[in-house]
């Protein structure tokens, strides 16, 4: 009897043990719990009515905001066209893009069509004042070229999109907390998201090259759907009061505008967040695959590669010849990777550039170089004694030429006493230089001197007759 009195006091004691336990358990989750929900929940540091009055307030575009946006379009043109991350962070920090864009996303949360219609204006406006800014600066700024920082802003990944996300719920959240926060730290989260985009857009405008051009345009807005998109969600969880209308039928009217509106904004942003997300996956997928199974691989001698995630082809190009073995093992391994598994691969490889053969060429190629010079320094040689045989024969002939011409004149003019002539270049205003026939002649010394002019004259007039020429000079000692 005793034993069983003791055994139910042990057992009451282990249960009692044991509610103290769950009660303790229960308490700590209670207190865990009720630590998150105050360190996460920012409702009650929420003021609807200011958040409303500064964002729509942000929303007119003109003035002095023109000029900052201005000014920091330019600054971020020049940072990214130095490949400078420090010079377009600087930018960032006066850029005044957030308002329109926050705009679109409070209307379209509590359904007023005003303040959409203006935000989707005033965002217009920004956007084609920030084009033309861009697209000036590159276009006459003569140092303008491809670099990392504006590459980097034609095709966009996952990355931006979390970017553009994230920077958004930062910045609507912080807005919409009580107390002044400096407008700064608002303008940073869009810009990072908008600013390079658009003058990378600009550049591409500048050089002509529109895929540039649309590729940072797309970028530009997948960020402005999914800041809009953060802005939206946040002031719903919030639950900021819908504008009211005091006609019925117009505010449902409204309302279904607006719901449609965000459906529009939101399906594009589903879309593209997915498309983007698979072509990461493809990308990393496939950069994987280069480096582990090509790159590492001391026998392949990879050219070229090309990825179409379009229509899922992989097209690898090697130097040298690719057995069927190792296209198999190429085949086979492609199947490990995930994303990649759908994708066909063409594998080319080519005989004739082979190690080897590329050796034989080149070899090949320096001894046609060598005997080309050995050709070409004979050649030179002879065409250097060609040159000496062709001078000699010409000084032979003008030889000959002057004996015969030189008799002829002693027969033609007998008080002639010498005779000589050469060719000589002269110039009579100096810009222009001419070819003339020099004529020294030597008469009788009984001869007076008005005969010698008459002598001269003749001898000038037979000369341009026997050698065909007008230019004839004759002098006399």
């Amino acid at each position: 009897m005793d034993n069983n009195l003791n055994q139910e006091l042990e057992n009451a004691k282990t249960e009692q043990s044991k509610q103290a336990i769950k009660a303790d358990a229960k308490g700590l989750w209670v207190s865990l719990k009720t630590f998150i929900v105050e360190l996460l929940d920012f409702r009650h540091d929420t003021d609807r009515d200011a958040t409303v009055a500064a964002i729509k307030a942000d929303i007119p575009f003109k003035g002095a905001t023109a000029w900052i946006l201005i000014c920091s379009i330019f600054v971020a043109s020049i940072g990214l066209n130095a490949n400078s991350t420090a010079v377009v962070i600087g930018a960032m920090l006066i850029s005044p893009l957030m308002g329109p864009i926050l705009g679109i996303g409070l209307s379209i949360a509590i359904n007023d069509i005003d303040t959409l219609r203006k935000s989707f204006v005033n965002l217009a406006t920004m956007l084609v004042l920030s084009l033309l800014t861009a697209f000036l600066f590159f276009y006459l700024f003569p140092l303008s070229q491809d670099n990392s920082e504006l590459l980097g802003r034609v095709k966009p990944d996952i990355r931006d999109v979390l970017i553009a996300f994230f920077g958004g719920l930062a910045l609507i959240i912080a807005r919409t907390k009580k107390g002044t926060v400096a407008s700064v730290i608002f303008g940073v989260a869009i810009a990072t998201a908008l600013m390079p985009p658009l003058c990378t857009a600009g550049y591409g405008l500048s050089q002509g090259n529109f895929d540039y051009f649309f590729g940072a345009m797309y970028l530009f807005t997948i960020n402005t759907i999914f800041i809009a998109l953060a802005t939206f969600i946040v002031l719903k969880i919030l639950r900021f009061p819908m504008l009211k209308y005091a006609n019925s039928q117009r505010r449902k009217n409204i309302a279904r505008i607006v719901t449609v509106l965000a459906l529009v904004a939101m399906l594009p942003a589903g879309w593209t967040f997915y498309d983007v997300l698979q072509e990461t996956r493809y990308e990393m997928d496939y950069v994987s695959y280069l480096e582990s199974e090509i790159n590492q691989n001391e026998n392949l001698w990879l050219q070229r590669e090309k990825i179409d995630t379009d229509t899922k082809k992989i097209t690898l190009n090697f130097n040298g010849e690719i057995t069927e073995a190792t296209k198999s093992d190429l085949i086979n391994e492609l199947k490990g990777y995930k994303y990649l598994q759908d994708f066909s691969l063409v594998i080319n490889g080519n005989k004739n550039r082979s190690t080897d053969k590329i050796l034989e060429l080149y070899d090949l190629a320096i001894d046609k170089i060598e005997k080309r010079d050995s050709i070409i320094s004979v050649l030179e040689s002879n065409i250097d004694s060609l040159k000496l045989a062709i001078s000699s024969q010409k000084n032979e002939m003008d030889s000959n030429v002057f004996l015969s011409l030189s008799k002829d004149a002693k027969i033609q003019f007998s008080d002639l006493e010498s005779f000589g002539y050469a060719k000589m270049l002269a110039s009579s205003n100096f810009r222009k230089a001419d070819t003339i026939t020099l004529v020294k002649s030597q008469w009788d010394a009984s001869l007076s001197d008005s005969l010698v002019v008459l002598r001269k004259q003749e001898l000038k007039v037979w000369i341009e007759q026997e050698l065909n020429t007008n230019d004839v000079e004759v002098i006399s000692n």
